[in-house]
């Protein structure tokens, strides 16, 4: 970043920075850098507070925030199973605007820099993959089965 036209700016007034206001003692400072600790807020102000059970039913929120997001993500609604009518259409955009804002909501609650919040996040997302968009739990088609049925090919893809 240049630096160089940095001189002719005037200087930040005590007033200007929501970090130094000094009439609230209460506010939180707003940390830039991961940190561990339960005492942040997340999404609302003053939530979950400096309570340990709070701070446990924040992660649990987030947890669940990020596995619904990725359920709709993988949701057959979304995924539009070949109707053409206005009403599919119209659920289909409603649970594309629900997943994006729960997407949304788990982004800005990583944003909070609580390195707990960061880790359910993820943990979040990669069950939920793991239950609706992976293998893991899906039954073998029909065609899976007999494919498996028959003897191994040479490796050719002709």
């Amino acid at each position: 970043m240049d630096h160089d036209n940095m001189h002719n700016m005037p200087p930040p007034s005590p007033s200007s920075s929501s970090m130094m206001n000094h009439t609230k003692p209460h506010m939180m400072m707003m940390h830039m850098t991961f940190f561990w600790g339960k005492n942040t807020e997340v999404l609302f102000s003053g939530w979950p507070g400096t309570s340990s059970g709070m701070y446990a039913l924040c992660l649990i929120v987030i947890f669940l925030l990020a596995v619904i997001a990725e359920w709709l993500t993988h949701s057959p609604i979304l995924r539009g199973g070949g109707s053409t009518s206005r009403a599919a259409g119209f659920a289909q955009t409603a649970v594309y605007t629900l997943k994006t804002g729960l997407s949304y909501l788990v982004m800005l609650a990583v944003m909070s820099f609580n390195a707990g919040v960061f880790i359910v996040a993820i943990a979040g997302y990669a069950v939920g993959f793991m239950l609706f968009g992976s293998n893991v739990f899906k039954k073998p088609s029909e065609d899976r089965k007999t494919a498996e049925l028959l003897p191994p090919s040479s490796g050719c893809v002709c």
